[in-house]
């Protein structure tokens, strides 16, 4: 059968592409790994109204049907859900079939030429998805494992990405480091585009998150991070003003071509059309976080906690341990007007087991760190000296932990405060590859916890319900980049005196120490070394690739070790390197060299250049 005419007969629906989402919402972070963005019911245990689309059947007949979903959780089947056809709704439930990302039949429906109606209709509220809808007129099924091609050649698509352009520099990842990379390279006067994958800037500190970013910062810093009444970063408006910047939201960088060491171009795919597009330019900057670029391009990383013995820093283990910091869904509470139902969740329940504190709350973006009920211990009275219906806010993790003891300071135990972080998982599970298990982990960990603080205090919460859950984790620690330098413990301890000196950071060394022996969403405890309290020196060695001519990083993937990268990894400090990155990026163009060649041949000139964005000039 000819491609036109296997067209002809078969249908494919990607979800992302209904024309009316309903209350189902994108969710395109685990595309890389499970093939495609898809639709999530995330309704905080309340059925989302449906998702729609309109499709057109080329030929009168009888469909199979196929829909490709999850079963996220097959202790308890929680995300099902029906597709109608047609009107039609099918006898399948679907997401109850114990398996994980596969095709499930929905039998047969007949089905007029000409305009028809899909609909997805959520049955409980609790994070269903489904990938793409199937209908084939001889009744074969789809691929087990549908290839990218596949998809393309059904949905029509090109085969090769449209020219997005060429630019001085390709910033990927729209995180805070890379909204002020691709500003500073923009007010520079270069030709940027920053490449990011996710509907909203900011990263960690955006509205899919809400963190408050910490470090040191500056005035090109604060305008890109000051949140409007809405809480969402005004970085977006800042950036959009720049006449040379392009900026394109849910693009995710899916290849790359290089010649020899250096990147030519990144090719992204759009999350919501699948079209791809080129991108080109002579210098990249990856703020992806993960060290993306680096990846794909053959660049040595870093992974995991260095031994004591590799760099003789005093936090080091003894021996290296191949974990990092995992990832955290932040959540909020609210007291409603009056009762309010949740549904039974045993199958969450089985994850959270008999934890009852809902403490550790993001009571809005911007302010985390916020306590919340715990079972036994009058959450209603809790909730009263808030004066209002939602969580209080705290100050932020910094200035708490400046008024306690140096001995508290460095070995905190969860029953301290409420930091947000002690939520955590995935700290030895592959940060790349079980991004999607790590996220609904956590999540039947808070909805199981919520129904054990409302079983336990039945008449005190009766009214309390989830306001906000996120359906994006925070993330924590990936691979970070080799560089030409690998930055220390003991380098900021000692205030190292770097030839090459370009920004500052500032901070405490930040640790998260998986384990507990009870609940495994939660932190066994946490050092916060708040050493001198003076900033440092970031050597320009640490934010290029020792292998990879023309790429530079900025954010917590930087060429730092473990213990060093708990410190540089706050957002503020990630900003400092994507400053650094623009100013070097603005030197390689005008010299036509590469970062390193910055380094050996224009670093005074460097060093101007970034005072002079960071206002230090």
């Amino acid at each position: 059968m000819g491609d036109a005419q296997a067209r002809s007969t078969t249908i494919l629906v990607e979800a992302e592409a209904f024309d009316d989402h309903g209350g189902w919402t994108l969710d395109s972070q685990f595309e890389s790994v499970m093939g495609s963005p898809y639709l999530l019911a995330h309704g905080l245990g309340r059925p989302v109204a449906d998702a729609t689309t309109v499709v057109e059947v080329p030929e009168a007949g009888e469909y199979g049907v196929w829909v490709r979903t999850k079963d996220w959780m097959p202790e308890g089947h929680p995300g099902r859900f029906t597709l109608s056809v047609g009107g039609t709704a099918l006898g399948a439930e679907f997401g109850a079939d114990g398996r994980d990302w596969a095709w499930a039949s929905g039998g047969t429906v007949r089905l007029d030429r000409g305009p028809t109606t899909l609909a997805l209709h959520d049955l409980t509220g609790f994070d269903g998805r489904c990938d793409a809808v199937y209908l084939c007129r001889d009744g074969s099924a789809p691929p087990d494992e549908p290839t990218r091609e596949w998809r393309r050649n059904l949905l029509g698509l090109p085969s090769e990405p449209s020219d997005a352009g060429a630019f001085d520099v390709v910033v990927v990842g729209g995180g805070v480091s890379g909204c002020a990379a691709a500003l500073a390279a923009a007010r520079l006067g270069r030709r940027v585009a920053l490449v990011q994958d996710r509907p909203v800037l900011g990263g960690n500190a955006s509205t899919e998150v809400g963190l408050t970013p910490q470090g040191r910062s500056n005035p090109l810093i604060a305008e890109l991070t000051t949140r409007s009444d809405d809480g969402d970063l005004l970085a977006r408006k800042v950036l959009e003003a720049e006449p040379t910047l392009t900026l394109s939201l849910e693009q995710r960088v899916v290849g790359l071509a290089m010649d020899g060491s250096r990147i030519v171009s990144v090719d992204t795919r759009d999350a919501r059309t699948g079209h791809e597009h080129r991108y080109r330019a002579p210098v990249f900057v990856d703020c992806t976080g993960t060290a993306l670029l680096g990846l794909l391009s053959g660049a040595r990383t870093l992974f995991g906690q260095e031994s004591r013995a590799e760099y003789g820093e005093p936090l080091a283990p003894r021996r290296r341990v191949e974990a990092h910091h995992g990832h955290t869904v932040f959540f909020r509470t609210r007291r409603a007007e009056g009762p309010v139902p949740f549904p039974d969740v045993p199958w969450a329940r089985a994850v959270a087991r008999d934890f009852a504190k809902l403490t550790g709350q993001l009571a809005r973006p911007g302010v985390d760190n916020a306590p919340g009920p715990v079972a036994g211990r009058g959450p209603r009275a809790w909730f009263a000296r808030t004066g209002k219906k939602g969580a209080p806010g705290r100050a932020t993790v910094g200035k708490v932990l400046r008024k306690l003891p140096e001995r508290v300071r460095m070995r905190l135990n969860m029953e301290r405060f409420p930091a947000t972080h002690f939520w955590e998982y995935g700290q030895w599970l592959d940060p790349y590859t079980d991004g999607e298990h790590i996220r609904d982990h956590l999540l039947a960990a808070l909805y199981g916890t919520f129904s054990n603080v409302r079983r336990r205090e039945p008449d005190a919460c009766a009214d309390l319900e989830l306001e906000w859950v996120g359906f994006v984790a925070g993330q924590g620690e990936f691979r970070r980049y080799l560089g030409d330098h690998v930055l220390t413990e003991n380098d900021i301890r000692d205030h190292t005196a770097f030839p090459d000196a370009v920004v500052q950071n500032s901070g405490a060394f930040c640790l998260h120490h998986a384990g507990h022996r009870r609940y495994d969403f939660r932190l066994r405890g946490w050092t916060w070394d708040t050493r001198d309290g003076k900033p440092y020196d970031i050597p320009f060695r640490c934010l290029y690739s020792a292998d990879t001519t023309n790429l530079m990083m900025a954010g917590k993937h930087i060429s730092v070790t473990h213990i060093a990268g708990s410190s540089t990894k706050f957002m503020a400090n990630g900003a400092q390197h994507g400053i650094a990155t623009a100013a070097a990026a603005h030197l390689c163009v005008a010299h036509g060299t590469t970062p390193r060649g910055v380094y050996e041949e224009h670093l005074d000139e460097l060093r101007a250049v970034v005072a002079g964005l960071t206002g230090d000039a």
